[in-house]
């Protein structure tokens, strides 16, 4: 389940959009509070919507956080300031799109869709392994092979590229949740899903971290 964070100190607003965006299968958390959200940018998310006029920290201050640390996480921007210089602000700084107060809420739900869009049902691995993006599963042939959550976090990150080094760091912000890990631990939960994948499924990029093997295609 992706996960996506709002800024937004508008209550009403705020919980349209989390409804919204949750009756599409995301996983959303509020906030209404700009430092509060600097604190959890690195809980593993994939896709941030900010507000630029919030308290303590404005909006585009968080989207210069994110871009420091969070490069390909795609960002959307609202706000009912039309100023020109905001909103070219707001790209300068690395924003993916920037809507406008007012508006439909059918459109914030199809910008979101479209930047967390998986071209495909999931990974094929070779040898009948394949892993379902929809369901987070993964089968040989028709037999089951059980993930843990982790497992199957380090697998959701390829979502949408494939061909994606993942680095130590993003491991920690994404499969751990933020939550301090060490290499030790990454080592533990690579060693388990190369035992459940064909060989060479995944490989380590020295001092980099991990991608997926040559044989590894979409379906």
């Amino acid at each position: 389940m992706m996960k996506i964070l709002i800024l937004e100190d508008n209550e009403r607003l705020s919980n349209l959009m989390a409804e919204a965006l949750r009756d599409e299968g995301y996983k959303v958390d509020l906030y209404s509070d700009g430092e509060a959200c600097l604190e959890v940018l690195h809980q593993g998310y994939d896709c941030f919507i900010l507000d630029i006029n919030v308290p303590s920290l404005d909006g585009l201050s968080v989207l210069e956080c994110i871009r420091l640390h969070h490069r390909q996480i795609p960002t959307l921007i609202i706000s009912a300031n039309h100023d020109l210089e905001k909103i070219q602000s707001a790209y300068r700084l690395g924003c993916d799109d920037y809507l406008k107060k007012p508006f439909y809420i059918y459109e914030l739900v199809q910008k979101v869709k479209r930047f967390c869009l998986v071209q495909s049902q999931g990974i094929d691995f070779g040898e009948s392994h394949r892993f379902y993006f929809d369901c987070s599963r993964l089968f040989k042939e028709q037999e089951e092979i059980p993930l843990t959550p982790k497992e199957v976090a380090f697998l959701k990150l390829f979502a949408r590229d494939l061909k994606r080094i993942v680095s130590y760091e993003e491991l920690e912000e994404y499969v751990w949740e933020g939550k301090e890990s060490n290499l030790n631990n990454i080592r533990a939960l690579i060693k388990r899903l190369r035992k459940k994948l064909p060989e060479d499924s995944i490989t380590m990029i020295t001092n980099v971290g991990y991608g997926l093997g040559d044989r590894a295609k979409r379906f």
